[in-house]
């Protein structure tokens, strides 16, 4: 099937400016992405969004756009008889990667990326994510809270004041790349880009790094953030903060630090999405005879009207005093499955009035206990 053509794509003209490839890119990207489009239509967005990311892609920068108006998608094409040196099989995908990041920063509020970017005549490159594991309790993820986390960060060195060279010297242009930070290997009728080995992409070299911060630039140290907790958070989700991942090389933006939430475990409650659940011991006497007994809630107190005669298991449903999810527009349910306790340590008194109730219900077996005669009967036909 025939690719569509680029600027059909994005509905914009020929002549569209940067930013106006900018923005259409953006508002047909933040529709069709696979997490905002669930269902039997899942499939289609998901196609729509990578052919926008194409587009995109191939329009944004502005020799690949060049090659596109002029040979079209044989031009842009690394498999295409078209291909050229400078296209986009030989710089890689640096674009995609970009313009990934701008959408997603725009859906979550914060810089994005991603991957190497032109800078300076230097190789730019995102920081890379970090992750933080942070434990609370089931109450704290069903009303929310705000806390501080430290997490390692960095910091200019200030004997060298970022510079990575030892006080007096300075660093020197990579002689690989001449401060390019890419070198060009050719092959045959190909030329393909690379980060010079040399200076890893930077574009220069320290004949002698400094010996506090060992040429980095910079120095790790500890800060403090403030972490709001959605209410209703649940285990294994992540909350992001934009910025705080590991720093960017050469000046590229910072990677993102996610925390992940663990839950502990609760002695009373165990969650299922939006609903909990409990176990509730009562008296053999409150069971047989009904009661109203009180039942804990994340919110307070509750009551449950036993009536007479409740079974081992029963289990009662308290409407809204679950947890309301962070995507739940009303709280789930709390389930309370009674557990019916049998006396133990019985005084002899005790134990003769038990038998004595044991007697008396025994005279009127079916009346008393119903599941007993029908589980009875059941046996019996089993081994006939």
């Amino acid at each position: 099937m025939a690719k569509r053509d680029y600027y059909d794509v994005l509905g914009v003209a020929k002549n569209a400016t940067e930013d106006d490839i900018k923005k259409a890119y953006r508002k047909l990207a933040m529709k069709h992405h696979p997490d905002r489009n669930q269902g039997d239509g899942a499939k289609k967005s998901e196609e729509q969004f990578k052919e926008v990311k194409e587009a995109y892609e191939m329009l944004s920068d502005a020799q690949k756009r060049a090659a596109y108006d002029q040979y079209g998608h044989a031009g842009v094409d690394p498999n295409a008889g078209g291909f050229r040196p400078g296209g986009p099989g030989a710089e890689g995908f640096g674009g995609f990667a970009e313009a990934f990041g701008d959408i997603f920063g725009d859906i979550f509020g914060g810089q994005g990326g991603g991957g190497p970017r032109r800078g300076g005549g230097q190789q730019v490159y995102r920081g890379s994510d970090l992750s933080y594991a942070m434990e609370i309790t089931l109450e704290e993820a069903a009303h929310g809270k705000e806390t501080q986390i430290r997490i390692p960060s960095y910091e200019e060195c200030v004997t060298c004041h970022g510079s990575g060279a030892k006080p007096g010297t300075s660093a020197k242009t990579c002689p690989s790349c001449s401060g390019s930070g890419t070198v060009t290997m050719r092959q045959g009728f190909f030329s393909i880009q690379q980060t010079c080995p040399h200076c890893h992409g930077s574009g220069r070299i320290i004949p002698e790094p400094c010996s506090a911060c060992h040429g980095q630039g910079k120095v790790k140290k500890n800060k403090t953030l403030e972490v709001k907790i959605p209410a209703g958070i649940n285990e294994g989700m992540r909350i992001r903060s934009a910025g705080n991942g590991e720093p960017g090389t050469n000046g590229g933006p910072a990677g993102d630090l996610y925390i992940e939430i663990r839950i502990k475990q609760h002695e009373i409650f165990e969650r299922d999405g939006d609903d909990l659940h409990c176990t509730v011991p009562v008296g053999l006497t409150t069971a047989a005879l009904g009661s109203t007994i009180e039942v804990p809630t994340l919110g307070g107190k509750a009551e449950i009207d036993l009536p007479e005669g409740t079974q081992h298991g029963k289990t009662f449903r308290l409407r809204g005093k679950g947890i309301k999810g962070v995507r739940s527009s009303y709280p789930g349910d709390l389930y309370c499955h009674v557990s019916v306790e049998t006396p133990v340590k019985l005084t002899e008194h005790q134990k003769k009035l038990m038998r004595e109730l044991d007697e008396s219900l025994a005279k009127s077996p079916d009346k008393h206990s119903p599941n007993a005669k029908s589980w009875t009967n059941r046996v019996k036909d089993l081994f006939k």
